[in-house]
């Protein structure tokens, strides 16, 4: 018996043995790649800190809407923009009763939630639409798309009477201008004296040009710095919303979509950057569920944190996630 006993624990310590040899090495390396995991995990957090990504809607109804109709804004659409100025909440956006005309309306609030809109529009003889604004030295930059989807600079002393300055002049790299046909979902960025302009070409791609003086545009490279994809939810048409500076890094919010068939869904996204060209997109995109329909969004720091505002085609507001 005893001799048994000593075979049986010599099978059973050979057969442990093989068992460690197979098991030990895919334990470590199942360790490694949940480290791995975890670091990307830290550095994505790292990188999209939860203020700039997490967000819930306040209730499920929009602030804002289009008046239905009989309104020259029976209906809203695509990107519009908000500024907090003090006390004072400013809105303008994109409103239409059908589709041969996009007039630019107006709305102020005392707390970003409760609007009043002006009752007729502050612009309807010319189109505007899918506008944003940057405020530098006194002076209302409004970048727009125009008749064709031909994006177009607007300046204004107030906000509300506005000046048409033209169609923006874009040059590819070589100095030869772009070739014809729809460039809009104009995004502007001012920073160290340079302006610049992120546009898309039928959404196919996201495209940065800079310039000195808003005259001419010259394409920092001639192909997208924000492609289309990997992920489905933009595989199909990007356009971007903002950027907005956090933390020493550049955050992009743009609106993308998977659909290739009508009625499309879109979704709002976020990348980041170091220089304006060279973008990671957030592991988290889309922020909503592609079912919610949530695009063209925007933040407004409102002195206290950031809300996310998604734009299209009703203004939805977004405040904070808590754990």
């Amino acid at each position: 018996m005893p001799i048994l006993f000593s075979r049986l624990a010599c099978v059973g310590r050979r057969a442990a043995g093989r068992f460690y040899a197979a098991i030990v090495p895919a334990f470590a390396a199942a360790v490694a790649v949940a480290a791995c995991a975890a670091r990307l995990e830290n550095d994505d957090s790292a990188a999209f800190p939860p203020e700039l990504v997490a967000f819930q809607a306040a209730s499920g109804e929009p602030v804002f809407a289009g008046r239905g109709a009989g309104h020259w804004d029976a209906r809203i659409r695509e990107r519009g923009w908000i500024l907090k100025e003090g006390d004072l909440w400013r809105m303008w956006y994109t409103g239409y009763a059908d589709r041969t005309r996009m007039s630019l309306g107006y709305a102020t609030s005392p707390d970003g939630l409760k609007w009043v809109r002006r009752e007729e529009p502050l612009i309807d003889e010319f189109w505007v639409e899918d506008m944003m604004i940057v405020v530098q030295d006194g002076t209302y930059w409004m970048f727009a798309e125009g008749l064709n989807d031909e994006a177009q600079l607007l300046s204004s002393k107030d906000g509300l009477a506005w000046t048409r300055e033209g169609k923006l002049d874009i040059r590819k790299t070589d100095g030869t201008p772009i070739s014809s046909g729809p460039y809009g979902t104009p995004t502007a960025w001012f920073e160290n004296g340079t302006w610049n302009l992120f546009y898309e070409r039928r959404d196919l791609g996201i495209w940065l040009a800079r310039s000195k003086d808003m005259k001419v545009w010259v394409n920092v490279q001639d192909d997208p710095v924000i492609a289309l994809g990997p992920g489905k939810y933009d595989k199909a048409q990007v356009a971007m919303n903002q950027i907005v500076k956090h933390g020493g890094r550049y955050y992009a919010y743009y609106h993308g979509s998977g659909s290739e068939s009508r009625p499309q869904l879109w979704t709002t996204n976020v990348a980041v950057s170091d220089d304006l060209i060279h973008w990671t997109k957030y592991a988290g995109n889309p922020l909503f569920p592609e079912a919610d329909n949530l695009s063209s969004g925007i933040l407004v720091h409102d002195g206290k944190q950031f809300r996310l505002y998604t734009m299209h085609d009703r203004v939805r507001v977004h405040f904070p996630r808590r754990p």
